[in-house]
């Protein structure tokens, strides 16, 4: 598949949300970017910072990181370890 270098990750994002709390659908045009995925894949890090990303770990990061590309017809973000904000525990 795809192997980030030095400190980029490979995050699958989230799907937006399609509902809000009390059942109103959200329309394609009102929908937020979501800030929160998946990380698939992970670079080697670079000699003065480790990577403290691993394969599996559930994100959030900035509203406009990373980069947007498709594989297979899969929408993925790839970006640095440094736009990601903090790990979902």
């Amino acid at each position: 598949m795809i192997k980030p270098l030095a400190d980029r990750v490979l995050i699958e994002a989230k799907e937006a949300e399609t509902k809000t709390a009390s059942g109103l659908i959200i329309p394609d045009t009102a929908k937020e970017k979501p800030q929160q995925g998946k990380v698939i894949a992970v670079g080697n890090g670079k000699k003065d910072e480790p990577m403290e990303l691993s394969v599996g770990d559930e994100v959030l990061y900035g509203k406009y990181a990373g980069t947007e590309i498709t594989v297979d017809g899969k929408k993925y973000l790839i970006m640095r370890q440094s736009d990601v904000v903090a790990i979902v525990k």
